[in-house]
């Protein structure tokens, strides 16, 4: 762990550094504000995610000083981020906001976020996490925000289409295409899992897996690699996969998604934690309890894991209450009762020791045929240290999805992740950064 500790501190500090210069001719980074060791005042809340509204309510029933004001917003793909930016520039942004992980460096540059060292108390907080979620909110010696939850990427497979094929759980990539091959040859309209060119963060996490730096720092300068050698391994590979037709290219979420899944035509969802709920809402009707189970990541022959999705909270730069709105971050990420009060969000595995037991008692996993959260405590215990966000992720995330777009007509995810190369470090150098490739 103190070699984790070690790149983990040297890398971030470089690339807060970077973040902070990335505002360029952009706002002033926000610096921290003066703590107060007794806050009170009303705050304003913003989230996107189900039941923070009952964590509001049960917040403000808890004490009587700081009073939650609580407003939903819509999610990220759906204009969220846009909303707060606009709203943070303008000053009348909230006080808390939830922003996902990728997006966070993109606040951070931009100087929207504050950091929270200092209104929060850092032994009861951050020094209880573990290294890989602490670099999920940490540039340097700076905290930008706490983590809520930390989803370990996970496979999730139905498991008689496995005995049928005569496989067992694949362990390695290369088992994975074998079961993929003996699965067409019992089952030849099936497809074993799922490529989804809507879901770039699982293509991030299938090359963080794997060894890659999509960014980095060397000296003064962002290092770009969204298509260095790691990530040209696994384009290549899931490439083979599509045209032997062992997967299969189709939206997440879409009617034709679900359809398969419900129908048997897909088999396998490469997924997190997060996705229990997803997958039992489109399958139950057609009779898959017990069918389905998770399993940890193939790995490409040693153990290796990934994050994929997630959120922090964080106080933005337009708050007129940072320390009361801190004192309500602790409360969301590090109390049992703010984990009680959201009540069944689905199968849940929360950055902070000990809540996800308190999150799981409002889960029901019968649904599925394994022990699942014994499966996400292994893959969370796997994952690659090392992995930056950068720090304009929607250059990133669109450049793919646009490129990726073009699969089904004869395009590549190789040549997807080379026009994502080529995008996000004109987008950076667009924006006065100095780029090194």
């Amino acid at each position: 762990m103190k070699r984790r500790q070690l790149f983990a501190g040297v890398a971030g500090l470089a690339a807060s550094t970077l973040l902070l210069a990335a505002c360029g001719t952009g706002p002033t980074p926000a610096s921290a504000p003066t703590p107060t060791e007794d806050p009170s005042g009303s705050i304003t809340f913003w989230s996107s995610l189900a039941g923070m509204d009952k964590v509001a309510e049960a917040f403000n029933a808890s004490q009587d000083k700081i009073k939650v004001s609580f407003e939903t917003i819509p999610n990220g793909a759906n204009g969220g981020y846009a909303k707060l930016s606009t709203a943070i520039t303008a000053g009348n942004g909230p006080d808390v906001s939830t922003i996902e992980y990728p997006q966070l460096p993109q606040f951070v540059s931009n100087g929207q976020v504050v950091p929270m060292d200092g209104l929060i108390n850092q032994s009861v907080t951050v020094d209880k996490l573990t290294d890989e979620t602490k670099a999920l909110v940490q540039f340097g010696d700076k905290t930008f925000g706490l983590p809520y939850d930390a989803a370990p990427m996970i496979m999730w497979y139905r498991k008689d289409m496995l005995a049928k094929a005569g496989v067992e759980v694949p362990k390695t990539w290369d088992e994975f295409e074998e079961a993929g091959k003996k699965l067409k040859a019992v089952q030849p309209g099936a497809y074993l899992a799922s490529f989804n060119p809507n879901e770039v963060a699982a293509s991030a996490g299938l090359a963080w897996q794997a060894g890659a730096s999509w960014f980095g720092t060397e000296g003064d300068s962002w290092k770009v690699g969204i298509n260095d050698e790691a990530t040209k391994k696994v384009a290549t590979y899931w490439q083979k996969l599509i045209d032997q037709k062992i997967v299969k290219v189709s939206q997440a979420y879409s009617d034709e998604w679900s359809l398969d899944l419900a129908n048997g035509t897909v088999v396998g969802v490469v997924g997190a934690n997060w996705s229990a709920t997803g997958i039992q809402k489109r399958t139950e009707a057609s009779g898959q309890k017990g069918r389905w189970i998770a399993a940890e990541l193939p790995n490409w022959g040693s153990e290796a894991g990934a994050f994929y999705g997630g959120s922090s909270f964080n106080v933005t730069k337009s708050s007129k209450n940072p320390a009361a709105a801190a004192k309500f971050i602790e409360f969301l990420t590090t109390n049992p009762e703010a984990i009680k009060a959201r009540g069944n969000t689905g199968s849940a595995f929360l950055a902070f020791p000990g809540l996800t037991p308190v999150a799981q008692q409002a889960y029901d996993a019968s649904y599925f045929g394994n022990d699942i959260y014994g499966v996400f405590n292994k893959a969370y215990g796997t994952i690659t240290p090392g992995w930056q966000w950068g720090p304009n992720w929607d250059s990133t995330n669109t450049a793919l999805k646009d490129a990726y777009g073009k699969l089904t007509t004869g395009g590549t995810i190789r040549e997807a992740v080379d026009t994502a190369q080529t995008a996000t470090v004109d987008g950076l150098k667009q924006s006065g950064l100095s780029v090194t490739q």
